[in-house]
């Protein structure tokens, strides 16, 4: 019942990805779409270690760095976008618990 008034309102019902769930291309779309001044730099480097959504928000300085991001003000800002999805993702998460009352 609930999804048919959320699309009688216009609204999709569909819920987006889970970060979990997302493959390399997801975030590429992500990393295009949030960090579009580190795509062109550091893109690549997401398609060649394969970081999926399950291993980017377990990324740090570190591993940052391991997968070539040598510039320490490039890393601190990437890695400031990825705590603000991790964020978000528990902000959801905990909605989504408190709506089943869990």
């Amino acid at each position: 019942m609930a999804s048919s008034r959320s699309e009688a309102n216009g609204e999709s019902s569909r819920k987006p990805k889970l970060v979990f769930f997302w493959n390399n291309a997801d975030v590429m779309k992500w990393l295009k779409r949030h960090a579009e001044e580190y795509y062109g730099l550091y893109g690549h480097l997401f398609l060649e270690h394969e970081i999926t959504g399950r291993s980017l928000v377990r990324m740090n300085d570190v591993t940052l760095q391991r997968i070539g991001i040598k510039n320490g003000e490039h890393r601190d800002h990437i890695s400031r976008i990825i705590l603000k999805l991790k964020l978000k993702c528990d902000i959801l998460e905990m909605k989504d618990l408190e709506s089943k009352n869990i």
